[in-house]
């Protein structure tokens, strides 16, 4: 009987048990995945890291995946292979995806090919990392849940890490007035070369008077919020009439009072991309795809680490004193 071809290896994180960064474990010995049909091969250059990632791994979140897993999503890299009725990518194309099936802490992660996408030339593989759940969570929350139209204004509170500065460069694109938030003078001066007009500094204690100031009496139509378990309550302040607040981010419990949504007719909204529907998500996949073919979707990246340091990277983006651009593993 001829012997079955021998399966490849490669290096990937696994979790074998939920809990704290130090269960992130890089092993050696994992196989390479096999792509099945409408599937694609990649061999991975860059992943982004993302602070959900950390929620999931930590076992507190909604989605928890079946152990053993590994971690990551935002893949950028080479097309290695790719399973049967797979027309639209070949072997040596670089591309990008969103959502891989088989983690993209790895050396190899394979993604279903309507989650695959060209990466141009003119974006590396770090930037291409950098694109997918940032801007399609960014896109989602500007239009497809918050309704944005040019002429409004945003404000985009925790506009300095990956989801904040992709909400800056997209409703800058798209007409609207962009205000932004950050937690030092470097992210607030990238934020001001990212599309916002306006830049704060949320450890000042009068930030949100300056922001009034700024939005004169109208207060500001949308809000972007990260980190909605520190800033909610002061964001139904900041609304204008029939303001919406879209919560990207949350890491605890927040007291509000009703009322404050009741005097102007507001309203809060979560947003998650992993409920688009397929129609949702072609449309965020073709908004991004035109700006960076148009030139002003330009993804910063902040911190890169190692496969090997993926332990210090999963402490840093919680701990970090203030995201600067995507956080990305390289390999």
């Amino acid at each position: 009987v001829a012997m079955a071809a021998t399966r490849r290896v490669m290096r990937a994180v696994r979790v074998f048990e939920f809990g704290g960064p130090e269960v992130l474990k890089l092993q050696s010995d994992v196989l390479v995945p096999v792509p099945k049909e409408n599937q694609v091969l990649i061999k991975v250059h860059a992943c982004g890291v993302n602070p959900v990632e950390t929620y999931i791994r930590s076992g507190t979140y909604a989605r928890k995946p079946a152990l053993p897993y590994t971690p990551g999503s935002d893949v950028a890299g080479v097309v290695e292979g790719v399973g049967e009725h797979v027309t639209a990518f070949k072997k040596g194309d670089r591309v990008f995806t969103l959502e891989t099936l088989s983690g993209g802490y790895a050396e190899y992660a394979v993604a279903a090919a309507n989650r695959v996408f060209p990466l141009p030339d003119k974006l590396d593989f770090r930037q291409g990392a950098a694109i997918g759940v940032p801007y399609f969570t960014a896109y989602r929350a500007l239009f497809q849940k918050g309704c944005a139209k040019a002429g409004e204004s945003v404000l985009v509170h925790g506009a300095s890490g990956g989801v904040g500065l992709a909400a800056c460069q997209i409703a800058r694109a798209c007409g609207l007035k962009v205000l932004g938030t950050a937690g030092t003078e470097e992210g607030m001066n990238m934020i001001l070369r990212n599309g916002a007009h306006q830049a704060f500094n949320h450890r000042d204690p009068n930030y949100t008077e300056k922001i009034k100031a700024c939005t004169g009496q109208g207060g500001v139509d949308i809000i972007i919020e990260m980190l909605s378990n520190v800033n909610l309550d002061a964001d139904l302040q900041l609304l204008a009439r029939a303001g919406r607040v879209m919560v990207v981010g949350c890491r605890g419990r927040i007291e509000i009072n009703p009322r404050d949504t009741m005097s102007k007719e507001s309203s809060i909204t979560g947003v998650s991309l992993f409920l688009a529907s397929e129609e949702e998500r072609r449309e965020c996949a073709t908004a991004v795809l035109d700006g960076i073919e148009a030139g002003w979707l330009k993804p910063v990246v902040g911190l890169e680490y190692p496969l090997e340091k993926v332990v210090q990277a999963h402490e840093d983006i919680i701990n970090s004193s203030g995201a600067r651009g995507k956080m990305v593993l390289l390999l």
